[in-house]
């Protein structure tokens, strides 16, 4: 079983990146799907040589191509759940290839870091203000050192890190090529009601309560008083639902990074993603990242919880007063979240 593994990991995986032009701008067209399994090659995973950082062996190298003969159980786990994400796109093709097109500015949320030749998506409500300090310390040559004494308002300041969208055409296809690519996840809707929490009961969150919670007021709420339409700050879980639902919604603009899928700012089916970390085991491949990076020496993720975290359980409760039409018409939108990262669907969930 294991040497059958190792092998899968080792097999042929190709990105095809093709560079056309449209209207005079560059479109970054990217295609990618899977090999049939050939014998064990000392290559990586896109059948190219890479070049090793200097005086090491690149985090690609180390997850595909490990010095020891035995997986570990990381590297097995971490296969599982790439083949997971595989299968969920070959499965739900017509939906998840509806867009065949990524432009520069799709890839915004993916921070490169060149010295250890790794890249990130971050997902808001993911551990991303950690993984963003750690990426700073990473990038910072020196300039920081401890994660945990970067401000997290400092780790949200967009030019402290550079994204994929910052490179050119050529650039961004070396890389998608040749780096470590990784995620993180969370079970959908609890990620959804810790994104609610934050933003709209939070007090300090006025922005948010001014662009988006005077319109759900507006929206879903008859007889709102003029107080409520003008300030946005009293939005109920069941409006917040109900606006997520409506066609209308998504029409006017796209979600907001902190609702919208992990499938639309990843773009998962297009981008072939080395490692797919969880919330839910956030320490563990948080580490075995840093790992593959040579860096675990010296560098640890951040342990510390918030007594104030979203839980499941938590999570029901919320769902209680959601009738079972809104549950899975809200299913629908994130039904592609639960079976890429293999999220169960939750039993508090009256579909119908």
């Amino acid at each position: 079983m294991k040497q059958a593994l190792l092998e899968v990991m080792r097999m042929n995986r190709v990105c095809r990146l093709v560079l056309v032009t449209c209207l005079g701008s560059f479109i970054l067209v990217i295609f990618y799907f899977q090999s049939t399994l050939h014998p064990v090659m000392r290559r990586n995973p896109f059948g190219m040589d890479i070049c090793c950082r200097k005086g090491s062996r690149s985090p690609l190298q180390e997850l595909y191509n490990p010095i020891q003969l035995e997986l570990s159980s990381m590297a097995i786990l971490h296969q599982t759940r790439r083949d997971q994400i595989t299968d969920t796109c070959r499965a739900n093709s017509a939906s998840s290839r509806k867009r065949h097109v990524l432009t520069p500015s799709d890839l915004k949320h993916l921070v490169v870091d060149e010295d250890h030749e790794m890249i990130y998506c971050y997902v808001p409500k993911v551990a991303c203000t950690n993984w963003k300090r750690v990426m700073m310390v990473l990038t910072g040559r020196g300039k920081y050192n401890d994660p945990m004494e970067i401000p997290a308002n400092e780790a949200h300041v967009s030019s402290n890190l550079k994204t994929l969208s910052q490179y050119s055409i050529p650039e961004i296809n070396h890389r998608l090529k040749s780096y470590m690519k990784f995620l993180f996840v969370r079970e959908p809707f609890e990620r959804l009601v810790s994104a609610y929490r934050n933003k709209f009961t939070q007090k300090y969150n006025t922005s948010f309560h001014k662009r988006y919670g005077t319109k759900i007021v507006r929206r879903q709420r008859k007889n709102a008083t003029q107080e409520a339409l003008r300030n946005g700050d009293n939005v109920k879980f069941e409006e917040f639902v109900a606006y997520l639902i409506d066609p209308h919604t998504q029409k006017e603009e796209p979600f907001n990074e902190h609702w919208q899928t992990v499938f639309s700012l990843c773009h998962p089916c297009h981008i072939h993603y080395d490692l797919v970390g969880k919330y839910e085991t956030l320490e563990d491949d948080s580490n075995y990242i840093l790992q593959l990076a040579g860096v675990s020496d010296y560098l640890k993720f951040p342990t510390y919880m918030k007594s104030t975290r979203t839980t499941d359980e938590m999570t029901a409760e919320f769902f209680q007063n959601i009738s079972s039409e809104h549950q899975t018409q809200l299913y629908k939108v994130y039904k592609l979240d639960y079976l890429m990262f293999n999220y169960t669907m939750p039993g508090y969930l009256k579909l119908e």
